[in-house]
């Protein structure tokens, strides 16, 4: 923390010793109609904070130097014109594009989705609202390239391209989630979608400014809690929602304002809900007996977060800060193991009481922003965060396991121009301190440190935008691991050598892309990148029960010899992943598509495999044939050579000025490159169809088909799983309350009540899809 508080301190003597006068620029935006546009955002390139063009279009900002504005609005191409002190009255144009834009905040270089070489997907506004659900999983699903891990609707992870857990990055704002979620799917991810401006999804390899944890792909869930613009008026918004399936209640609300130059926001959220609801189907239990079900039993919810922000925004100089508390106390179904490794059984076996987690999470941020107006250097930007999270398993009413996790994370960039080139120079550094009590802390403490050095560069070529990147990372990872465990005789375990573990890679990262607008209206991109990734404490330490998945797990760093398991972590490599990626863009007239064709080979790829023996606390590790009665399987995580590839897209076309169509879908193949073995639980096929339908200017209709093709592509231990297809509906209504912008809203999940079973689930035979749901809500803005 002492060179990061000698980063502040410079900072803080550059702006003392600056001093500029500023000149009023002033200027107007519209369409190709010349009809004005309201709410487009300008923004001074190098500069952190920004303005909004009223209900006339016209906008003023304040310029000190030569510089260059950028003006952006949703669903319109960008705009970058230059200006000086002395420009005024500025008129802007702005072209429609027919697939929705947005500017990405995960780029770091201001740019909109359109203008990004890597696929992005960004959720925002009304459609974002909409699809809001308990879990970033759920929420996003339905998103090309994207699926959920669905540990039951309370716990459901994002799978970008067939990888989720450790290979997809969870941000907010920029800075790691930093809860379990990687650690099982059965650990809720505490980010929030309800509060969300916005959620970006960048498929494929992000490395380069995210680290190696994010060689599959980012989440990005962007807030204002610390608000980068000023705020000269009291704003709000308030929500109620009800559903019916699981007869959840939500409760939303945000206050902002600002004075001075000073800016505040305010925003909570509460939800709580019962077991859901499904189409009946059979359980098959351990014993043979066959249970018919309609519902999924321990998947209740109870949720609370509250978040506190401020900041300054000045002419150069941007700081704040903010506050987040989470408390949930969320239900874990598929509890079929959860007393399988008690000596001795409950009091009552009819009267089991069910596992459930109780997660809390403390999240501080900050946020410190200077813009330069110099030759070469824009802007420099420090993010600080510190969370503080837990996880307990509550078994009979006690704390049965608790999952802790302490993470301190800085990321300082330095937004520079040399030549013709634009670009990012940045380090980053995180350090976590994971620590696990109870009977399934099945991976044990472990510190992990990251340092890393990055760089980002751009430049044009008329049409075409050439990107190029590198990142080194030192990361080190140190624990205690007891040198031998699980024998047949219980003795050993408790005598075993406690071992000292450290262990340090070095993660290198490139990457290479171009853009080209070959013509007005369409782009080319492609995409060639190398990612390194450390395998995480779960993936190299493990060794233990995880009795949500009902699985024995051991990590790569262990030997199994005569029914016993041997700490030996010899020759651990790195996962190395060589990506390509080729996107083909149409975002002009009425008929608009993304179409992205991907190919991903990966050296030592990091999976688990079943290793053909059972546990359990008599026997230690022995053969599953041994004719023991109890016992679940052992999982080891393995590395072999893998290869990922597919395709996914999405076309819009507008029929009329009131109807909207959709297509999206996407394929991801995955299977081992040597034996041709599949790789297990990979989400099936999608193909989807949407109608939006527009009557006059108070109705919104949409109505949306998403079919999930059966997945065959198993491996020895998975069973096939079923096609099946979903339709849901929503109406929206706007109503006229002066100042008040209120919605009403109804949305038709499942409408025709399809069982539907997600095969990227662990236990996907257990928690199928919620039934058919109804869900009404109000939402209100001032």
């Amino acid at each position: 923390m002492t060179k990061l508080t000698l980063i502040s301190s410079a900072i803080f003597s550059v702006l003392c010793s600056h001093s500029a006068l500023a000149a009023t620029v002033n200027g107007k935006v519209t369409d190709e109609k010349n009809q004005p546009i309201e709410n487009a955002t300008i923004h001074v390139h190098g500069k952190s904070q920004s303005v909004k063009t009223n209900k006339l279009g016209e906008f003023a900002i304040e310029l000190d130097a030569s510089g260059q504005l950028h003006i952006s609005k949703d669903n319109y191409s960008d705009s970058r014109i230059t200006v000086t002190e002395s420009s005024n009255n500025i008129a802007i144009a702005l072209k429609p594009t027919s697939i929705e834009t947005v500017v990405v905040f995960a780029s770091a270089l201001h740019k909109s989705s359109l203008e990004m070489i890597s696929p992005v997907n960004v959720l925002s506004g009304d459609e974002l609202r909409n699809k809001s659900k308990p879990t970033l999983g759920e929420t996003l699903k339905g998103l090309p390239g994207v699926n959920a891990s669905y540990f039951g609707p309370v716990s459901s992870s994002p799978i970008i391209r067939g990888l989720d857990g450790p290979r997809v990055k969870i941000m907010q704002n920029g800075l790691d989630s930093s809860d379990a979620s990687r650690i099982g799917p059965d650990h809720a991810t505490s980010s929030d979608s309800l509060a969300a401006e916005q959620i970006e999804v960048l498929r494929g390899p992000s490395t380069l400014l995210y680290g190696s944890g994010a060689i599959g792909g980012v989440v990005n869930v962007v807030d204002n809690r610390i608000p980068t613009s000023n705020i000269n008026e009291l704003t709000g918004a308030v929500e109620y929602s009800h559903d019916s399936v699981s007869n959840a209640n939500t409760y939303a609300a945000k206050l902002e304002t600002g004075y001075n130059n000073f800016n505040f926001h305010f925003d909570g959220t509460k939800r709580s809900g019962d077991d859901y609801q499904t189409p009946r189907f059979n359980q098959l239990h351990e014993d043979g007996d066959v249970e018919s079900k309609d519902s999924v039993e321990n998947t209740f919810i109870d949720s609370e977060t509250v978040n506190f922000g401020t900041s300054y925004v000045g002419e150069h100089l941007t700081v704040g800060f903010s506050y987040g508390k989470i408390k949930t106390d969320y239900g874990i179904p598929g509890d079929e193991h959860s007393h399988a490794h008690d000596e001795e059984p409950v009091a009552d076996e009819d009267e089991k009481i069910p596992v459930y987690a109780h997660l809390e999470q403390d999240r501080w941020q900050g946020l410190l922003s200077y813009a330069l107006h110099n030759n070469w250097i824009e802007t420099i930007n420090l993010r600080l965060g510190y969370t503080d999270y837990s996880h307990s398993e509550i078994e009979n009413g006690e704390i049965g396991t608790t999952f802790k996790n302490k993470t301190t994370e800085a990321r300082l960039n330095i937004e520079h121009k040399f030549a013709n080139w634009h670009g990012m120079i940045g380090y980053h550094y995180s350090d976590s301190d994971y620590d696990a009590n109870g009977e399934e802390a099945f991976t044990p403490a472990s510190i992990t440190t990251t340092n890393a050095l990055y760089l980002l560069e751009e430049r044009e070529f008329g049409d075409v935008t050439v990107e190029l990147g590198a990142r080194v990372e030192d990361y080190k990872i140190k624990s205690q691991i007891a040198a031998q465990q699980h024998s047949h005789d219980d003795t050993q375990t408790s005598n075993a050598e406690v071992l000292d573990y450290t262990k340090s890679f070095t993660n290198l990262s490139a990457s290479m892309g171009a853009i080209w607008q070959y013509t007005s209206g369409y782009s080319m991109a492609i995409s060639l990148s190398h990612s390194e990734r450390a395998p995480l404490s779960a993936e190299l330490l493990s060794n233990g029960l995880h009795i949500a998945t009902g699985t024995y797990e051991l990590g790569l760093g262990y030997h199994i010899e005569d029914g016993e398991a041997h700490f030996e972590p010899e020759n651990i490599k790195q996962e190395t992943s060589t990506n390509i990626d080729l996107g083909f863009r149409r975002f002009s007239g009425d008929f608009g598509y993304s179409v992205n064709f991907f190919y991903n080979d990966i050296k030592n790829f990091y999976f688990q495999e079943n290793t053909g023996l059972v546990f359990d606390e008599e026997h230690g590790l022995e053969a599953a044939d041994n004719g023991h009665d109890h016992g679940v399987a052992v999982y080891q995580f393995t590395s072999k050579d893998a290869e990922l590839y597919g395709l996914e897209f999405d076309a819009h076309y507008k029929v009329n000025a009131s109807t909207l169509v959709k297509v999206f879908g996407d394929s991801t193949r995955a299977k081992l490159k040597q034996d041709d073995e599949n790789l297990p639980r990979i989400p099936a096929n999608k193909l989807g169809s949407e109608l939006q339908y527009t009557l006059g200017n108070n109705w919104q209709f949409a109505l949306t088909a998403t079919h999930y093709f059966s997945q065959r592509d198993i491996t020895a231990y998975e069973t096939k799983t079923d096609g099946y297809t979903l339709f849901d509906a929503q109406a929206n209504y706007q109503l006229d309350l002066g100042n008040l912008d209120t919605q009403l809203y109804i949305n038709v999940d499942n409408i025709t009540d399809e069982l539907g079973f997600v095969h990227s689930s662990f236990i996907k035979d257990t928690a199928p899809l919620p039934g058919r749901n109804f869900r009404f809500g109000i939402r209100g803005y001032f």
